[in-house]
């Protein structure tokens, strides 16, 4: 006759709830292991500072030897355009892409906590669009000055107004990345956060003017349009019936924008299912 041992009792194994550092390295391997990635990023350089070239050697007045900074000449509105369209789009996709997949809700059984993924996508998506825009911002300052030196025109960073239009032409890519990823939590479906981030970031600013307060307010509240301000070195001309931005308004444009769509993304996808 044998007796029966009742089974020793088992202790559920639960896993340790993932570090932000874990989620800062799920989201950089998500963004590295697309093989579009590092080719979009070296085509826009190549568009950008190529652009910047393009623009110093059409300038025949940039020839005459004037030791004067030229902003649109190392950053041209069309090369700067084109970071804007594409940084806004890729912070957009590393979003939109999971919801279109169905690996979002892979993503949230694994951590519950949708916030800290929210900003974890925005600090992997900021730190890798600075340093896209830092090397635009540098290459296209380089390049625009190496050519003016065969003028006797270059000039160096530290000449008024360099700087700042470079940190402002730099920062230029994150922030619309930011906006980008932000309205893609927002609405989470491809072609309407494509549609609504191209006519914020790049369709909206023309539309308004600085010949009345109102226009101009909503002018200088958008980002292109505080990018424009923070490059130029000129003030507004002593007789003009215009309503010019100013250069800290413009600098807490940059600041808000990003801000406020990461800080609403993260309240929104706290509060409704995937």
């Amino acid at each position: 006759m044998t007796t029966l041992t009742p089974a020793p009792r088992t202790t559920p194994v639960t896993a340790p709830p993932a570090r932000f550092r874990d989620l800062l390295a799920s989201e950089w391997i998500k963004i590295r292991s697309l093989r579009s990635t590092p080719w979009t990023i070296a085509l826009t350089l190549l568009f950008v500072i190529g652009s910047a070239a393009v623009a110093t050697l059409a300038d025949k007045a940039a020839s005459s030897g004037s030791a004067d900074f030229r902003p649109y000449d190392a950053y041209p509105p069309a090369g700067y355009w084109t970071l804007i369209l594409v940084a806004g789009s890729m912070g957009a996709l590393t979003v939109v892409s999971e919801y279109s997949s169905g690996l979002i809700r892979t993503t949230t059984v694994a951590v519950p906590a949708r916030g800290s993924v929210v900003l974890a996508k925005a600090a992997v998506t900021a730190a890798l669009w600075t340093a896209v825009g830092t090397a635009a911002s540098t290459g296209s300052f380089l390049v625009s000055q190496a050519i003016l030196d065969g003028h006797h025109a270059g000039l160096p960073i530290t000449h008024p107004g360099v700087f700042r239009a470079l940190v402002a032409s730099a920062l230029l890519a994150p922030v619309c990345a930011l906006v980008g990823l932000g309205l893609g939590v927002l609405l989470r479906h491809a072609a309407a956060t494509m549609v609504t981030s191209v006519f914020i970031l790049v369709m909206l600013p023309p539309m308004f003017s600085e010949s009345s307060r109102w226009s101009a307010d909503i002018k200088h509240a958008l980002v292109s349009a505080a990018w424009n301000r923070l490059i130029q070195i000129w003030g507004p001309e002593p007789r003009s019936l215009g309503y010019t931005a100013t250069v800290p308004g413009s600098w807490i444009v940059y600041a808000l924008w990003p801000l406020i769509t990461v800080a609403l993304a993260v309240l929104v996808v706290k509060r409704r299912d995937v």
